[in-house]
């Protein structure tokens, strides 16, 4: 199976490019994000025509996260346990779920599509909702692999944390100043792996950022950020045969600021077939 994520930024503005990569490049399972549009605003037609079938889930023209198959998606949920609302101005428990998870089954392998907040400014009340939508994702993911301990479980998408300090190639964000390289924000990430998953792209692909912003020639000067990820269960992460960046998706027309990151997975590999890196 070759497994992909990519946060598109507007499907309907990139679908074909979109597609085409997809096909191009052989993608079984694409994850996207910022899909910006609801499920029956979706270009689904194009997807099919070329052999997909899609599972969606936005509510208006912001965030928004999908999962494109070769193969039959089953057990979709739109929301992951424990996951928190968020609408400016209310505080509480019953807060609206934003369109940021999809899950769904596959091939025998459960993927997640996710679109953790932004954060916007470590004085914003959108940064709780990111630590908070964190914590709880990293309890769903060991609540999950406490039940199925040999499950093979990707969550996939666009994370909004530049984990280390290699991560971030960006002059404007800063520790202390910024989001996205918080130490709440980095503990988060550390406590997605403490529960059970595996960076799978980082020991394969030692260097490379997936994000630039539009503004202020980053891309060019490669000022960018590793912000976009596909973390593992061990099961996931031992049949990992290969990753890449592809960061030549950036270039041509109406680019997304994100590029897809990929991965090769072997499901009928045992413990003797893969790197040591992943033991």
């Amino acid at each position: 199976m070759r497994l992909a994520t990519w946060n598109v930024n507007s499907i309907r503005a990139r679908v074909t490019r979109t597609v085409e990569f997809a096909v191009r490049e052989g993608i079984d399972v694409l994850a996207m994000q910022e899909i910006k549009c609801k499920p029956e605003q979706f270009p689904y037609a194009e997807f099919e025509s070329a052999g997909y079938e899609v599972v969606a889930h936005g509510l208006n023209q912001w965030n928004g996260v999908a999962i494109a198959s070769r193969e039959p998606l089953t057990d979709v949920s739109h929301a992951f346990s424990g996951m928190p609302g968020f609408a400016k101005g209310l505080e509480g428990p019953d807060q609206p779920l934003e369109a940021r998870a999809i899950g769904a089954t596959v091939g025998g392998v459960r993927v997640w599509s996710l679109y953790v907040p932004n954060g916007r400014s470590l004085d914003d009340p959108h940064y709780l909702y990111k630590l908070d939508f964190l914590g709880a994702l990293a309890q769903h993911t060991r609540d999950e692999l406490a039940r199925t301990p040999d499950q093979a479980l990707a969550l996939v998408g666009d994370f909004n944390i530049a984990p280390t300090d290699d991560d971030n190639g960006d002059p404007t964000v800063i520790e202390g100043v910024t989001t996205h390289v918080s130490e709440p924000e980095r503990a988060a990430f550390r406590e997605l792996e403490a529960a059970g998953l595996i960076d799978v792209v980082r020991p394969l692909v030692p260097t490379g950022y997936t994000y630039w912003d539009y503004k202020q020639l980053r891309f060019p000067r490669n000022e960018g950020l590793r912000i976009d990820f596909i973390l593992g269960s061990h099961t996931l992460a031992q049949a990992v045969t290969g990753a890449s960046i592809h960061r030549n998706e950036r270039k041509g027309e109406i680019p997304s600021d994100h590029v897809p990151v990929v991965v090769d997975l072997d499901l009928g590999a045992s413990d003797d077939d893969v790197p040591m890196i992943f033991g």
